[in-house]
């Protein structure tokens, strides 16, 4: 990493004193500004223009940070933009020849009417997102885009920002980034909620819009015989996340996210709460897993006491029940039936606290067991659900069934299976008159 002057490191110290950033956070902070810096040096973006901000949270995506560690980035570069322009502070005028403590920080002076603060925008957009009780996924996604758009239009102010900006971005991205058309509709989805309930007003009708193309997709499945050569392969508790994503249809968010009270073992179901659009659902619990069921819910009851007896805070929990109920977070039942292996220490407060598997941690085992099986197919953990509604219908479930299983709200999404298993109809045209009677 680069070294930086002793002024511009006493800059940053006096920003992190203004944002009042306690003495255990700061190490953090440091980091992820010298980290922004280096960035900006290496890939050709001004350090002062707060668009510069979007394109580094997208590097320490493409580099696996979690989305907790993009959060704590983001806080910390937008306190160094903040006397800067780039966070809604404002800059003295410097006499010629003058250098100021933070002029490492602030070259690449933004254009007239650019490098406006969205500061408040974003804390607005966390808020209405919270408060329509959807998923961290769904804030990290919508805040991603809005930084992306930040980025395209130069930080301009979003007072000004109008059809025009967003149409020449989803034009963008179908013509130069060549994204699917599916992110292009994410993205669409994602500023239509910054417009409607951030900034306050419609964009209204977006004509000309240069549409990605919709690609024909046809997902990946396994046979028995694969899946069963794939879970060999897998240790624990990767092989039982595999075996409930394969042998309940789970998405793998959905899966990392179970909690203790979500099994019922003598009625063989397992319940999943707040599945994408926030529905609950069951599905039958496969009875051969039972087994490693038991054995999991032993080892996670022998590390849940451990913690206790350490006097931590418990697991991480919706705000809105925490608020309710704030002895559940030790409570058993709460706990996470794949808890990560190390604790959390939430900055704030300097607790405690336990989260549950990563799912990158998931996704590398079952890549490496994949290879390592000699299957000849890209297998993902999603590639088990795709497996389960494929299976199903092979064995004679109908779509509607499987659409419920699944938790598809439309029974479009559930027919594309239709195109991963072998027609059993029979094709040849013939009179109802000369079939044999039944």
């Amino acid at each position: 990493m680069k070294e930086i002057s002793r002024e511009l490191a006493g800059y940053i110290e006096r920003r992190l004193d203004a944002g009042g950033v306690s003495a255990r956070e700061r190490p953090a902070y440091r980091k992820w500004i010298r980290y922004y810096l280096d960035f900006c040096e290496k890939y050709g973006h001004p350090p002062r223009l707060a668009g510069s901000l979007g394109p580094f949270l997208e590097k320490l995506a493409a580099k696996k940070q979690t989305g907790r560690q993009r959060e704590e980035a983001a806080r910390a570069v937008e306190l160094l933009l903040a006397e800067c322009g780039g966070a809604g502070g404002r800059v003295r005028e410097e006499e010629p020849g003058e250098r100021g403590p933070a002029e490492d920080a602030r070259a690449g002076e933004p254009a007239p009417g650019r490098g406006a603060s969205w500061e408040r925008e974003y804390r607005e957009l966390e808020g209405m997102i919270r408060m329509r009780n959807y998923s961290g996924r769904t804030l990290d996604t919508y805040r991603m885009w809005a930084r992306k758009f930040q980025g395209f239009v130069k930080s301009k102010a979003p007072g000004d920002l109008g059809p025009g900006d967003v149409k020449a971005f989803l034009t963008d991205l179908a013509v130069r980034e060549g994204v699917a058309a599916s992110t292009q509709n994410q993205a669409f989805n994602a500023l239509l909620f910054f417009f409607r309930h951030v900034l306050g007003r419609e964009f209204g009708q977006l004509d000309g819009v240069v549409r990605a193309k919709r690609r024909p997709y046809v997902p990946v499945v396994l046979s028995r015989k694969e899946v069963e050569a794939v879970l060999g392969f897998l240790d624990p508790p990767f092989r039982l996340a595999a075996e409930l994503l394969y042998g309940c249809g789970l998405r793998l968010s959905e899966c990392l996210e179970l909690r203790m009270h979500c099994f019922n073992l003598d009625a063989l179901l397992l319940t999943v709460h707040d599945g994408k659009g926030q529905k609950d659902r069951t599905v039958p619990l496969p009875e051969r897993s039972l087994p490693a069921i038991e054995s999991q819910m032993a080892a996670v009851r022998a590390r849940h006491e451990g913690d206790l007896a350490a006097g931590y805070s418990g697991v991480f929990l919706p705000r809105r029940f925490e608020k309710k109920s704030p002895g559940a977070a030790t409570e058993f039942i709460w706990q996470w039936f794949f808890p990560a292996t190390k604790l959390t220490t939430v900055p704030k407060t300097g607790e405690k606290r336990r989260y549950h598997l990563h799912d990158s941690q998931v996704q590398a085992a079952v890549k490496r067991a994949a290879a390592e099986a000699g299957l000849l197919k890209r297998v993902t953990p999603h590639t088990f659900r795709h497996t389960f509604a494929s299976h199903l219908l092979l064995a004679g479930y109908d779509l509607p069934t499987i659409q419920k299983l699944l938790g598809h709200a439309s029974i479009k999404t559930t027919m594309i299976y239709l195109q991963t298993v072998p027609s059993l109809t029979i094709k040849e045209a013939k009179s109802p008159l000369d079939l044999e009677a039944g």
